[in-house]
């Protein structure tokens, strides 16, 4: 059960509230942080939602879900980190926009809390970089949706300590995660892999090998995937996924990390997955 640990999230989207969900369950008071009102909203219902799934399931009784629910706060204003030991940050795929909230949050956090990311591709050095704590800074890339999801790939950073390392693998597992520590490089282990099966999947549909349908039947059949790459690609966002393969491809600057030029038709079109329903398939 938590300590005195306080823990801040930035961001109510899917995977923000997938983690605030997570630290609530396990005891942690948490303040869940975003700029717009509507989004905390939509955040609580969904861990609400979420909650309500786990009663069903039987993983979790009835008469908790109220006290999971009460120990999370919502915030507008980034000074809300103040008192947290504990920030996790997860905002949008965005370089700048996590440069600009690293900077800032360094300033509002107490001097000995840890910054994490969970940025699913970019460099963690880089975003350590922006702050005066660059040792107290790692990545803690929790997989999606949140709740389900046993893995999160812990990152160091060129600089980040040992403390913090050990304080971050320790957090990961008291709530109920299985931590894997891995190092600073574009994509770092989950998405290296993970994204070129999913461009090359987005490759064979454009080429006409195969339907989106039979693409993602042969890897769940043939490869026991639960779930077919370009389905899973509609529930990350076919952005998102751009936006890593675009990480991949610069950082590494080797063209088998090319996105599919289809994958890239698709974003501008608006036809991100699952959260504009429609993708690859329709929703």
């Amino acid at each position: 059960m938590a300590g005195a640990d306080r823990i801040a999230v930035l961001g109510a989207g899917q995977m923000g509230n997938g983690i605030a969900h997570v630290f609530a369950q396990s005891g942690y008071p948490v303040t869940m942080i975003d700029i717009s009102p509507d989004a905390l909203a939509k955040g609580r219902d969904t861990i609400g939602g979420n909650l309500d799934r786990q009663i069903k399931k039987g993983t979790l009784a009835a008469s908790d879900k109220s006290a999971v629910l009460d120990r999370i706060a919502t915030q507008t204003s980034l000074e809300a980190v103040a008192g947290a030991s504990l920030v996790i940050e997860a905002v949008t795929e965005n370089r700048e926009l996590k440069f600009k909230i690293f900077a800032d949050v360094d300033r509002f956090a107490s001097p000995n809390a840890i910054l994490a990311t969970n940025t699913s591709s970019i460099s963690i050095t880089e975003i350590a970089a922006r702050t005066k704590r660059a040792e107290q800074v790692i990545g803690m890339h929790f997989m999606n949706p949140v709740p389900v999801m046993q893995l999160v790939e812990v990152i160091r950073g060129l600089a980040t300590s040992d403390a913090t390392t050990a304080r971050v693998l320790e957090l990961s597992k008291a709530v109920g995660k299985t931590p894997v520590e891995v190092q600073d490089y574009p994509g770092f282990v989950a998405n290296r892999v993970l994204m070129p099966m999913i461009n090359e999947a987005v490759y064979c549909l454009m080429e006409g090998v195969g339907t989106a349908e039979s693409i993602d039947t042969v890897m769940k059949l043939g490869m026991n995937h639960p779930m077919g790459p370009l389905a899973l690609a509609d529930l990350i966002g076919l952005d998102t996924c751009l936006a890593i393969l675009e990480v991949l491809h610069d950082g590494l600057g080797d063209p088998k990390y090319r996105p599919c030029p289809l994958l890239r038709k698709y974003v501008a079109a608006g036809w991100l997955g699952r959260k504009t329903k429609r993708g690859f398939h329709a929703y």
